[in-house]
């Protein structure tokens, strides 16, 4: 069991900013990632869309024998966490917005936090609800970036419409005086430094990736999962391959990597 796979999803590349982060942390550990490009993005689709996905998605890591599952969307962290939980009850699943949300709200004292994330995420309002429940002077202000995701799925990053977009998102008042910017995405670390560089790096940039990595690394230890592997294998699922999907995960992933399709939906 130990030496078993850590299971990955996300709807697309954004999900390999975490899976480079467990990988860097845990290096003895096997991954299997699984993104779901056929149903890409998850946070333009509603609910029980989201939670359908997830479940078939976690149904298929249990197949392939993983010792934990992690949510590497918060589009999917937001509205099908409990769904997947109940899907592989003998399984630990993690998301990526609880161990963000106890980093942030821990060192918070009547700030401002500003979050950026998908049509999903912040309609859940799940940032918000969860930061003010253990800072309940932090002011949160959340808005939905929909153009980001696809934007950089289709590699428009670091080019003038990437720019152009992301400073009209960030210029909307209601991120106005932030302290600190959550980037409620996992495919938004790709475009960390146009949004740094936006701010003149006045404003604290909170990225999940690493975050979640070390949280999952102390949850693991603590249940005697860490693996002492010294072969690690590292296996990529989709449900619709592309080209440019394989090209902007092997730059994500900062690695040559093969990736399989597969059907799970049958």
């Amino acid at each position: 069991m130990r030496n078993s796979p850590i299971g990955i999803f996300d709807s697309g590349i954004g999900g390999l900013t975490v899976a480079h982060a467990l990988k860097e942390k845990l290096p003895n550990e096997s991954i299997i990632y699984f993104g779901d490009t056929e149903h890409l993005p998850y946070g333009e689709k509603s609910d029980e869309a989201i939670q359908n996905f997830s479940k078939n998605i976690a149904e298929f890591l249990e197949r392939k024998n993983c010792k934990a599952i992690v949510i590497a969307c918060n589009s999917a962290s937001s509205v099908a966490f409990d769904i997947v939980k109940k899907t592989v009850k003998n399984i630990p699943v993690f998301n990526v917005i609880d161990p963000v949300v106890r980093e942030v709200a821990n060192k918070c004292n009547s700030c401002k936090i500003g979050v950026i994330g998908t049509k999903a995420t912040i309609q859940s309002g799940v940032y918000t609800k969860k930061i003010q429940k253990i800072c309940s002077t932090a002011k949160v202000s959340a808005m939905a970036t929909p153009l980001l995701v696809p934007m950089i799925e289709e590699g428009f990053v670091n080019e003038e419409i990437s720019h152009k977009i992301i400073a009209n998102y960030l210029s909307n008042k209601s991120l106005a005086n932030i302290d600190s910017l959550i980037l409620a995405c996992t495919h938004y670390p790709l475009i960390y430094n146009e949004i740094n560089n936006f701010y003149g790096g006045k404003v604290q940039l909170i990225d999940s990736a690493d975050i979640v990595a070390n949280f999952i690394f102390l949850q693991l230890e603590k249940m005697n999962l860490i693996s002492k592997n010294k072969n690690p294998k590292y296996q990529f699922y989709v449900s619709n391959y592309t080209k440019s999907f394989a090209k902007s995960a092997k730059f994500f992933f900062q690695e040559e990597i093969e990736i399989e399709e597969v059907n799970i939906w049958n």
